[in-house]
Formats: C-alpha cells, structure tokens, sequence
C-alpha cells in the first residue's frame, strides 16, 4: 500500500509454504524497527527460528541501525536463528542511499563464523512490487527446515521456534515419506 502506517508494536500473520515436498507454516511477526518500540519487540525474539531485518534502501538511518537490531536478534535468540539482511524499496533506485554492495559486505562482515555460510543471507525486495518478498520467505524457511534435517534446531527444545504435529516422524527429522490420510482437519 502507497501509505501504509508504520508497524505499532507487533503485527502477526502465518503462511503455509512448501519445503523439500513438506508443507511449512510460517508463523510472522512483523516487529516495529522503530528506536522507540524497541524493548517492547525484544520479547519477541525469544522462541524465533529465523529473523527478517528489513532497512529501507533510501533512508541510511535505518541502515545504520542494522548493528543494534543484529546484537538484539543473536543475544536473544539461539545460536542457529537463521538470520536474513533485506533491503527494502528496491524499485525506488533512483531515490538509493544505501549502495547494495555496502550491505553486502555488512552480511558478509557479520556472519556467523561457525556457520556453512559465514555471510548473513542478503537480497534486496520491494514490498511494493513484490520483487523478492517470497524469496525472502522461502529462502528463510529453507534455511531452517536444514537446521532440522541437520540437526542443529532441536525439534523438541521450546527455545527453537519450531514446533512440529505429533505426527512427525520419530528422532527430530522431517522427511518427505508419504504420511497416512486422516479424516478431518490436519491442522
């Protein structure tokens, strides 16, 4: 939307994706970035498996924030959080304050170490055209559905963000094998 008011505190949405053949429900929170709401959307952190720290491309001062919002994001989380860097307003290139090659290297300078990737996952979006907002969504996803199948995500510990139905299969893993048919909602 044109002008669409800022995020007051917490907005809440979900969305079913597909992943490796599984079906996954997304739980989002979208956090006011705001200075002000801050201690109000560090609750939120706790219990997330994946985070979505989105600064507009054409204002730097929410750029020059990212630091912050990042310690928040890793101190509050656990150590397999799956991070990802957008850039949003991409269709506004002529109005660009932020340079995509300074954001990279941020992602890449504020990696994981430890991690595969040492880089935090990056791309820039627009909300307003789409342009990479699913990309956003699936590649966060994808990202922590191989932190189960890898086993760096607990499945049965609370601080995971992940919760998963009795029917999955036993040892923490989701596999694609067909699941039997149940009558009434699998919900």
């Amino acid at each position: 939307m044109a002008d669409c008011p800022h995020t007051i505190g917490v907005e809440f949405g979900t969305r079913i994706i597909e992943v490796s053949g599984q079906k996954i429900k997304l739980q989002i929170w979208d956090t006011a970035g705001q200075e002000r709401f801050r201690a109000v959307t560090r609750s939120y952190y706790r219990g997330a498996a994946g985070a979505l720290m989105v600064y507009d491309i054409t204002r730097r001062s929410t750029y020059n924030h990212l630091s912050s919002w990042l310690t928040d994001a890793r101190n509050l989380t656990n150590p397999n959080t799956v991070i990802i860097l957008i850039g949003n307003k991409a269709d506004l290139e002529a109005q660009r304050d932020v340079t995509y090659e300074e954001a990279k290297q941020f992602a890449e300078e504020n990696g994981e170490p430890d991690a595969d990737c040492a880089c935090l996952l990056f791309l820039e979006a627009s909300a307003k055209t789409g342009e990479n907002v699913e990309d956003a969504f699936l590649e966060a996803a994808k990202k922590i559905y191989q932190n189960i199948q890898d086993g760096s995500l607990d499945l049965n510990a609370a601080e995971s963000g992940v919760q998963h139905k009795p029917s999955a299969p036993q040892g923490g893993r989701l596999t694609s094998e067909p699941q039997p048919q149940r009558e009434g909602c699998g919900c």
